[in-house]
């Protein structure tokens, strides 16, 4: 299928102002000031003169459902597709968290081709909080190899549900991406969760400066925890590290306003990006600090902040944008996700002037048209 999108805003994230976008084959194939298809060809559709921005990525997403932490009964469900289009995220990193005996890593690959067969762009990391990573394969760098939605891994420092890793030992995992990365073709990251141990980010800087492993290979989460956490990152983003923030749970203050402090502090928004940790176990507590129950972090968050941002924290659109863009899609090599571009894939957000979501589509197909979901199967 052929489409012409007429009368698009358009952010790639870079403001274009109004351009025609032509697509097919899920690709973005020309972006011009005037595109005339003839109506044999395809099918147009007129943006409207909306703000017509990269479809968002959510790098750290328990698609497969998490928790646990509380018992059996906090253990949270998987993630419908459905809520991943209500709220612009069209490519989504999946992974474990504490758990990876209840938790299955292969069921959390069946969910990611779940996904993907709904129009979703879907991926993975192996391992969970534990040293002793779990994997599909026998091994960090095979899934790297054979295992195509998988992007690196994860593990757990500086949490008392960590396995405690040296830096040695994180190195030579390290090492485990690195090569399964350069052997399939792929970036390859440590996909690093922050608790709030006093040793907070030491370890990861310990790697960096004393064994001199590169940065980039090299993703912490969770870094606004605390402010004294967040002061680390920025350190750490000024190194050249990539820092993301958690927008729907383990955050000292709103997120947005974490932006502006590292802003502030001349950490280049380059360096920093948006993540949910949507479907994380939360223990809700009543005003006395008592443990009442059990609920999922929520998967809008990404979307609610980059708005907040915008309209109270009074960044450009074009620069929020990258939060949740071309950030991640850098910090996953994901080359042909997060812009809008020729040769990129046709994920897109459009919004209305007060930057209210109404149309969502994934890889040149229509998910979400005018806050209606549009896809087969929507469960």
């Amino acid at each position: 299928m052929i489409t012409l999108i007429k009368n698009a805003d358009l952010y790639t994230p870079a403001h274009l102002g109004m351009h025609d976008l032509l697509i097919a084959e899920g690709r973005i194939q020309a972006i011009e000031k005037n595109i005339d298809l003839q109506a044999t060809l395809g099918q147009t559709v007129d943006a409207g003169g909306k703000k017509v921005t990269p479809g968002l990525i959510d790098q750290h997403i328990h698609i497969a459902g998490a928790g646990g932490k509380d018992g059996f009964l906090s253990m949270t469900p998987d993630i419908k597709a459905s809520e991943l289009v209500a709220c612009g995220s069209t490519t989504v990193v999946g992974l474990l968290g504490t758990d990876g005996t209840a938790r299955n890593i292969r069921a959390l690959f069946g969910k990611v081709q779940s996904l993907r067969q709904e129009g979703i762009s879907a991926y993975m990391y192996s391992g969970y909080y534990g040293s002793d990573t779990v994997t599909i394969t026998e091994s960090i760098t095979s899934d790297m190899i054979f295992i195509e939605p998988v992007l690196g891994f994860k593990i757990a420092i500086s949490d008392i549900r960590s396995s405690y890793p040296t830096p040695l030992e994180l190195v030579r995992k390290l090492r485990e991406v690195r090569v399964g990365g350069m052997l399939g073709n792929k970036k390859g990251i440590m996909h690093v969760h922050l608790g709030n141990l006093k040793t907070q980010m030491d370890p990861l800087f310990e790697i960096v400066e004393h064994y001199e492993f590169p940065i980039e290979h090299i993703s912490p989460t969770h870094v606004g925890r605390s402010l004294s956490l967040f002061d680390q990152a920025i350190q750490f983003g000024k190194l050249g590290g990539m820092i993301d923030i958690t927008t729907a749970a383990s955050k000292y203050t709103d997120p947005y306003k974490s932006v502006i402090y590292a802003l502030d502090q001349g950490l280049s928004i380059e360096q920093m990006t948006f993540s949910t940790d949507g479907h994380a176990g939360l223990t809700k507590n009543d005003a006395l600090g008592n443990a009442i129950g059990f609920r999922a972090a929520a998967v809008t968050e990404n979307l609610k902040e980059l708005v907040k941002l915008v309209q109270l924290g009074g960044l450009p659109l074009e620069e929020a944008l990258k939060l949740v863009t071309t950030g991640p899609a850098k910090n996953l090599g994901l080359q042909h996700k997060g812009r809008l571009v020729v040769g990129a894939d046709a994920d897109m957000c459009w919004f209305d002037d007060r930057l209210q979501l109404s149309d969502v589509w994934c890889c040149g197909q229509a998910m979400m048209r005018n806050n209606v979901i549009q896809f087969a199967n929507p469960y």
